[in-house]
């Protein structure tokens, strides 16, 4: 069945409007202002997700709209201190975490595909254990929120604070964007905000726990995710 262009769907060329506008005026905005007017303008069709590397944006969205969504991707394959992390803020925190999980368990995916198919082909497994869950567990929302941050990687370095999710057709908002990497320890350190235990081990990006290793010195945040190989992200950002 063909998609309809924006021009054919009034729906999405609103939204997309309306992402390019506020990408403009919400540029150097605070980050609360940023989640205040996604909730404003779009209530309970917004949504936060959330990896669970810690619970920044979840906070501040939680600020700007208590008893916000905050979307977790279980994979399977989570390293337990992710798991933990999720049930903390989900007990401590103004938020309704909504997890969200693959259609089939790691080992119905090792029966058709072979044992460890992120080792042997880990964009597909990425396809299978996160994107496709999120595209499913998107469509009750018309915008969703992210903790991207242009100084993580060369790939994130363009990244809007509002802009238009093409292939979701959703409005997304990234309301750290500009934010370093010290400024994230300053709201953590100031508001108490929950962190993955990780953080403290050596790890600065936390993904699935067989395509995640602890970052060297002088290496970027990112280069612990799937280390040796060329692919950089797992397909929820591109």
């Amino acid at each position: 069945m063909s998609t309809l262009t924006e021009t054919e769907d009034p729906k999405a060329a609103g939204l997309k409007a309306l992402a390019e506008q506020a990408g403009r005026e919400l540029e150097g905005a605070p980050a609360l202002d940023i989640l205040r007017w996604a909730a404003d303008t779009f209530g309970r069709r917004f949504c936060v997700t959330s990896s669970m590397e810690d619970a920044v944006v979840a906070h501040l969205a939680s600020r700007a709209m208590p008893g916000v969504d905050v979307v977790f991707l279980d994979t399977g394959y989570h390293f337990p201190e992710t798991i933990g992390t999720r049930d903390a803020v989900e007990a401590v925190m103004d938020v309704r975490v909504v997890t969200l999980t693959p259609r089939q368990t790691v080992a119905e995916q090792d029966a058709e595909y072979g044992p460890k198919l992120h080792d042997r082909d880990p964009d597909l497994c990425c396809r299978l254990r996160k994107v496709q869950p999120l595209e499913e567990g998107l469509k009750g929302y018309d915008a969703w929120a992210t903790g991207l941050r242009r100084d993580e990687s060369e790939s994130r370095a363009n990244t809007p604070v509002v802009g238009w999710d093409e292939k979701r057709r959703k409005v997304k908002i990234s309301p750290i964007a500009t934010w370093t990497q010290d400024d994230v320890e300053a709201y953590v350190a100031e508001h108490g905000v929950l962190t993955n235990p990780l953080l403290m081990d050596g790890y600065t990006s936390v993904g699935c726990a067989p395509c995640t290793r602890r970052v060297l010195e002088g290496e970027d945040a990112r280069a612990g995710r799937w280390a040796g190989r060329s692919k950089t992200e797992c397909g929820l950002h591109l």
